[in-house]
């Protein structure tokens, strides 16, 4: 191979661009937890009530799930990713504007629209950027990892090192992590394109490391509406994705601990200042940060190894989810001692997480050309546990105390564990042997490359 004709690594560029954005997702994300006892200072909200302003939140992220992930495979990640990060960015910053609880209702709605189908858009990347030997490592890496270490960053950064020790007003903060935001998106906009063949720094000998030249037919349509993608659905598959989504559900139920309740808790029960508070409260999300890098490896791994990919990606999401569930529970022996929970939490973090790259493996393995879509309606059917956990865990915090809320937690991975054992990522959810009409349409799906 000539050197003209070496790949470029645009793609790079690209992964980076999802890393950052998942990052920036989830330090937006984890900050409101930081800033309960403040509200609960300020306002003097009950559990209850913030677990409600949450639910506003999930609402926003839930309704809006399909049609911007439906966007995303018509009109391409870029523009509706850009959009979603400004619209996010501005919903945060509507925060720091409430002069009163009333207000935070919108903020919280405005913010959870703009975050709803961000990572449907990063699916869709995942496989138009990178080939699937390295797919689900990749996606798990930019996903998970990134996602928890913005997490983490909201807790140790900004809880420990930006509202503790500088003592920096949670106001100011908020304004400049939205800004920050605005920034970010604005980038995304400049570098990243939808497929590398659109890119004009990737070069041909990329395009074609990243998705194969084949034969094209006129059976083989380069877009596919939304009716077509309705008439090609493959009944028997149906109970399969019914049982994705069931996973989905109790995994974000168990999730909603972490990304909501745990500062709080650490406030409330241990009385820690924003600095340890901060410190304690990062460790879970520093086991889940190495867990997107180790559970996508060990995905790529095991069905390589095995070259059975039903059974490797059953048994490591069974094996995660069921080591969480006995931990948390095992760590209920060290409530009242803060450190050593938290570090118990670690453990339950890394093994729930290395299992959400098997679940978000199984939606590239089954999602064909209508990827970004197919995730959405899993990402929205998950958002009954995205909107239950929060007003579940605030009233059950309020009324039975947190050790019934962390019992919840453990439950929801036990039920989470089981339910793998009826999803079989070999399944399509599509049929894409049925003869479709040749041409660009008004409402298609772009084609996964």
């Amino acid at each position: 191979m000539q050197p003209a004709d070496k790949p470029t690594n645009v793609r790079w560029v690209v992964f980076s661009l999802a890393c950052g954005t998942s990052w920036l997702l989830y330090l937006h994300r984890y900050s409101f937890a930081l800033f309960k006892p403040e509200l609960v200072k300020q306002w003097e909200l009950s559990k209850t009530e913030l677990g409600l302003l949450d639910g506003a939140f999930s609402i926003g992220s839930i309704g809006f799930q399909i049609p911007f992930g439906v966007a995303a495979d018509a009109v391409g990640v870029r523009l509706v990713l850009t959009c979603l990060l400004v619209l996010g960015s501005v919903g945060l910053g509507m925060h720091a504007w409430a002069p009163s609880p009333k207000y935070l209702w919108p903020a919280r709605l405005v913010f959870g629209i703009g975050q709803s189908a961000v990572y449907a858009c990063l699916s869709r990347i995942a496989q138009t950027w990178f080939p699937p030997r390295i797919r689900t490592a990749l996606q798990s890496t930019a996903a998970i990892t990134f996602g928890r270490l913005g997490g983490l960053t909201a807790n140790l950064i900004l809880g420990g090192v930006v509202l503790g020790l500088y003592g920096v007003d949670w106001r100011v903060a908020t304004n400049v992590m939205a800004a920050g935001g605005v920034i970010f998106a604005i980038a995304v906009a400049l570098v990243f394109r939808n497929s590398p063949r659109e890119q004009p720094l990737a070069n041909e000998a990329e395009a074609d490391l990243i998705d194969p030249p084949q034969a094209a037919t006129a059976d083989t349509p380069p877009r596919m509406s939304v009716s077509q993608m309705l008439r090609s659905l493959r009944p028997a598959a149906v109970p399969n994705f019914v049982w994705l989504n069931v996973q989905t559900i109790l995994s974000t139920f168990a999730d909603n601990i972490y990304s909501h309740w745990i500062p709080l808790f650490l406030w409330e029960v241990h009385q820690l200042k924003f600095g340890p508070l901060g410190l304690y409260s990062s460790l879970p999300l520093l086991g889940g940060a190495i867990a997107g890098i180790l559970g996508g490896m060990l995905n790529d791994g095991c069905i390589a190894a095995s070259g059975n990919r039903r059974w490797s990606r059953r048994v490591v999401a069974i094996c995660g989810k069921g080591l969480a569930a006995v931990l948390l529970l095992a760590a209920l022996a060290w409530y009242h001692n803060p450190y050593v929970f938290c570090w118990f939490l670690f453990a339950v973090k890394f093994f729930g997480d290395w299992s959400l790259a098997t679940s978000w493996g199984v939606v590239t393995d089954i999602g064909g050309r209508a990827t970004a879509s197919v995730f959405a309606v899993n990402n929205t059917v998950a958002g009954i546990g995205l909107f239950a956990a929060p007003i579940v865990f605030g009233f059950v915090a309020d009324h039975w105390g947190w050790p019934a809320v962390f019992v919840a937690v453990a439950v929801a991975y036990i039920l989470c564990a089981l339910s793998w054992l009826g999803i079989d990522s070999t399944q399509p959810l599509l049929d894409d042997r049925k003869p479709l009409s040749p041409g660009p349409q008004a409402g298609q799906i772009g084609q996964v490359g």
